[in-house]
């Protein structure tokens, strides 16, 4: 390579570092900000500053946000909620999505035609059938309600990454079990899910935070503060003519931590999940 063409690279180089290093201060710099609102003790909650530690931080808008406040009872039914959507959401995909891959059924193109259209609309178009089929049922203002709307949300998507991922599995393996005895489901629980579990971690962190982090949907379903969710309850802080910005935002910090949690353990199937899962479709 001439000199010049090496120079070039290292000009490109430099230029991609740069342009990433501003990308990721303006994806932090914002989050950075909750938590020193966070620390604003309670005289100086509309300070102009932009210093990320202010002066005289304190974590009384945590002990608060704990102890004067409704929290434990707002994670404890996002807890509900979250874990039980996730259970339930790939109970089904799995099974579902390995029907589709696998199987030629009638109304097998409708059905996925009918998962991918699904994905066109945002979850607030589907407000009014929603809520009309949960008061049909008696559901509204109920945890299961909920539960039955984010599943609807979120189960699309997650049967097709699970049809996709499932295609890329080699058949062979199934039939072989199947020659040595093993029936069609106990291949699919001994080969089949095992092999997939990356797609399956995926699964799950979609299905958790679609109810973990979701407000409008619980906003029109759920009336009793009893019921409020992570997100009704900060939207409670909020108020006509103050709001609780320390607290809001104390708050905000603690919802993050069990998604980046999430995310920190479940990284290394990640990648591979959403990849491989996009092989066919």
């Amino acid at each position: 390579m001439s000199r010049e063409g090496n120079r070039l690279r290292i000009v490109k180089s430099v230029v991609i570092h740069v342009a990433l290093v501003l990308f990721t201060m303006a994806v932090i710099y914002p989050i950075l900000q909750v938590i020193s609102i966070s620390l604003r003790p309670g005289d100086r909650l509309y300070s102009t500053s932009l210093a990320l530690i202010p002066d005289g931080a304190t974590l009384h808008a945590y002990y608060a946000i704990f102890f004067e406040k409704p929290f434990l009872l707002w994670l404890r039914n996002s807890l509900l909620v979250s874990i039980t959507v996730t259970i339930i959401g790939v109970a089904l995909a799995s099974t579902s999505g390995y029907a589709f891959a696998r199987f030629r059924f009638p109304g097998h193109g409708a059905g996925m035609l009918g998962f991918l259209v699904s994905q066109m609309f945002p979850a607030t178009m589907l407000l009014l059938p929603l809520f009309i089929l949960l008061s049909k049922i008696g559901m509204i203002d109920a945890i299961p309600g909920l539960v039955i709307a984010y599943v609807a949300t979120a189960l699309p998507f997650c049967v097709w990454t699970m049809k996709g991922y499932y295609e890329s599995i080699p058949v062979e393996l199934e039939e072989a079990a199947m020659v040595d005895g093993t029936t069609r489901a106990g291949a699919f629980w001994k080969i089949t899910l095992p092999l997939s579990a990356p797609a399956l971690m995926i699964t799950a962190l979609f299905s958790f935070m679609t109810a973990w982090s979701e407000f409008m949907v619980a906003r029109v379903i759920i009336q009793s503060q009893n019921l409020y969710t992570l997100p009704l309850g900060l939207e409670s802080l909020a108020g006509t003519f103050q709001t609780e910005w320390a607290n809001y935002s104390a708050g905000a910090v603690v919802v993050c931590i069990p998604v980046v949690a999430l995310f920190l353990i479940l990284n290394r199937y990640l990648v591979s999940g959403l990849t491989l899962g996009g092989v066919k479709g």
